[in-house]
C-alpha cells in the first residue's frame, strides 16, 4: 500500500545524502517534495500542513554529527513524524477486572466488519482468551450465518437471535457471563453511508453492553472518505481505535496516515490479507520503518514464533549446527514457512530489500519446483545428497518437471549451507542453549533457535544472509540475480 510513498521519500533522501549541513533552501526543497509525496499518498491536506511544519522546525540548520549525517537526521525526523501520524504507540489491550471484556465493532457496510470480528476473536484466542462472538447485524442478509461460519473455522461460539439488535447484544452479554467467556465481540449492522438510523442503533447497542473498547473498521481502499466516516462515528461513539482492513491493497495509504491526527485515535489492528490469520496488532513505529525501507524484523520474528513450535525449531537448529540437517528437514521448514503468510509480505519486512522485490507477488505455488525436486528424491538421497550422481540427477529432474541444472543448483547450495552451518556449530555460534555467545534459553533462546533453523535470516545480498526456512534457496526458477533466487512472478 505504501510503495509509492516509500519510493518518493527514498528519492528525497538521496538528494541530500552526503551534505555536511542543510541550508534553508535545502530544507525548503526537501519539505516541498515531502509535501508532494504525502499529498500524492492521499493524506489529508490539514495533516500534511501540520506534519511539514513540524519537520521544518526540527530540520532547519541540521548539522553534521558524529553518528548521523544530515540526510540520516532528516530520515530520523521523518520516521518520528510518520510514527506519530500512524498512532505513536501500539494500543495496549487491558482486560476488565470483571469479565467479559466487551468489544463493540462498528463501521459501514462492506468495510469488512464481520470478517474482522472473527479475525479479532482469533487474535484474542492467541492471547489465551476465550471469546464469544455476537451477531447483532440482523439487517444484512446472511450476516449472522457468515459470522457462524467464520466462528466454526476458529472454534469460537457465536450467539445471535432474530428480532431487535439491541436486545440481541444485551442477551449476548448475559450469555458470555453464563458461559464464563472473558471476551465479548459484538458485530453490529452497517449501512452504505452514514445515516441517523445507523448511528442511533449503534449508540443504543453501545449503551446496552457498555463496551470497554469500541473499534471502527475502516476500508483502507476508500482513501479520504474513510477519515470522514471516522469523524462521524467518533462523534457518536467515542471510538477507542481503528481496525484498518485491506491494508494489503494497492491504495495510496492516505486513510492510515490521516486518521490518528484527525480524530485523535490510533490504528489498533490491521488486516493484511483475506485469510483469518492475516491480521495483526498495529505497531506505528514498525510501519513507519517499512515505509522508509528499514524493514520490520520484530513482526517477522513474531510471525515465525507463531508458525514454528519451539521444540521443533530448536531441534532443527541443533541439526543445522551438527551438520545433520537433511533435505527432509528443509522440506518440513518450507511447509512451516508457508504458515507465516504470503512470501511477498515477508519480503516487505526485511531491511534492505530491493524495491523491485518488496511488492513481488510470490505465491506458495511458486515454491513447488523446489518441493517437487526434493520429493522426487529417494529417502536415502534426501539424507545424503552426495549420493546424487549424473543418472540420479536426470531421474530427479524428469520426475519433478525441472532441469538437471535446477537439481544441481539446489543440491550444491544445500551442501554449501550444510558446510557453513557446521563450521558455525564448531565455533559455538548460534547453538540454542549452548556455550556460544548467542546461545540461550527462554524467549531469547527460542528466537535464536528460530534464526538458526531458518538458515540465517535474510536473502543473500541483504545484510544477514539466507531466507527464513529456505537455506541457500537456489535460482529456481527465480528472478535472474535475485537474492536467494526467489521465484519469478
Amino acid at each position: 500500500m505504501f510503495d509509492s510513498l516509500s519510493s518518493r521519500l527514498e528519492g528525497v533522501f538521496k538528494k541530500i545524502r552526503g551534505k555536511g549541513r542543510l541550508t534553508a533552501d535545502d530544507v525548503d526543497q526537501v519539505l516541498a517534495e515531502i509535501r508532494t509525496a504525502l499529498l500524492e499518498a492521499d493524506v489529508n491536506v490539514g495533516v500534511v500542513r501540520n506534519v511539514v511544519s513540524r519537520i521544518r522546525e526540527q530540520a532547519v540548520g541540521v548539522q553534521l554529527s558524529q553518528a548521523l549525517d544530515p540526510s540520516q537526521q532528516v530520515i530520523k525526523i521523518v520516521n518520528a513524524e510518520l510514527t506519530a501520524m500512524l498512532g505513536g504507540e501500539t494500543l495496549k489491550i487491558t482486560y476488565a477486572g470483571r469479565p467479559p471484556t466487551v468489544v463493540l465493532m462498528a463501521g459501514l457496510q462492506g468495510s469488512g466488519k464481520t470478517t474482522n470480528s472473527a479475525k479479532l476473536a482469533r487474535w484474542f484466542k492467541s492471547q489465551g482468551r476465550q471469546p464469544l462472538l455476537v451477531g447483532a447485524d440482523l439487517q444484512r442478509p446472511a450476516a449472522v450465518e457468515q459470522l457462524r461460519t467464520l466462528g466454526r473455522q476458529i472454534d469460537v461460539p457465536v450467539f445471535s437471535q432474530p428480532g431487535d439488535p439491541v436486545e440481541t447484544a444485551r442477551r449476548g452479554l448475559a450469555e458470555a457471563r453464563r458461559l464464563g467467556r472473558d471476551v465479548l465481540i459484538v458485530d453490529t449492522a452497517g449501512r452504505l453511508s452514514i445515516d441517523a438510523e445507523l448511528m442511533e442503533q449503534v449508540r443504543q447497542i453501545s449503551g446496552a453492553v457498555e463496551p470497554h473498547y469500541t473499534f471502527l473498521v475502516i476500508d483502507a481502499m476508500t482513501g479520504q472518505d474513510a477519515v470522514g466516516v471516522a469523524e462521524s462515528f467518533h462523534q457518536t461513539l467515542a471510538i477507542d481505535g481503528v481496525i484498518m482492513s485491506k491494508l494489503d491493497g494497492d491504495a495510496r495509504g492516505g486513510a492510515a496516515l490521516s486518521v490518528k491526527e484527525v480524530i485523535g485515535r490510533p490504528i489498533a489492528f490491521a488486516s493484511t490479507g483475506e485469510k483469518l490469520n492475516e491480521f495483526e496488532q498495529f505497531h506505528p513505529d514498525r510501519m513507519a520503518g517499512r515505509i522508509l525501507g528499514m524493514g520490520d524484523m520484530l513482526t517477522l520474528i513474531e510471525q515465525a514464533e507463531q508458525a514454528f513450535e519451539k521444540d521443533q525449531a530448536e531441534a532443527a537448529a541443533e541439526k543445522l549446527m551438527e551438520g545433520e540437517f537433511t533435505l527432509d528437514d528443509f522440506l518440513e521448514q518450507m511447509q512451516q514457512l508457508k504458515k507465516m503468510g504470503p512470501l511477498g509480505n515477508l519480503l516487505g519486512m526485511m531491511p534492505g530489500m530491493p524495491k523491485e522485490l518488496k511488492g513481488a507477488q510470490i505465491g506458495d505455488d511458486q515454491l513447488k519446483p523446489v518441493e517437487a525436486i526434493i520429493r522426487s528424491m529417494t529417502p536415502e538421497e534426501r539424507r545424503k545428497p552426495e549420493l546424487i550422481n549424473g543418472s540420479r540427477r536426470t531421474r530427479i529432474a524428469n520426475g519433478s518437471g525441472t532441469t538437471v541444472g535446477d537439481v544441481n543448483r539446489l543440491v550444491k547450495q544445500f551442501q554449501d549451507m550444510q558446510k557453513m552451518m557446521k563450521r558455525m556449530g564448531a565455533m559455538g555460534m548460534g547453538r540454542p542453549g549452548g556455550k556460544g555467545k548467542k546461545g540461550g534459553k527462554g524467549k531469547a533462546g527460542k528466537r535464536q533457535a528460530l534464526g538458526a533453523a531458518f538458515g540465517g535470516g535474510f536473502p543473500a545480498g541483504v545484510p544477514g544472509g539466507g531466507f527464513p526456512g529456505m537455506p541457500g534457496m537456489p535460482d529456481l526458477p527465480g528472478l535472474p540475480g535475485a537474492p536467494g533466487g526467489f521465484p519469478r512472478s
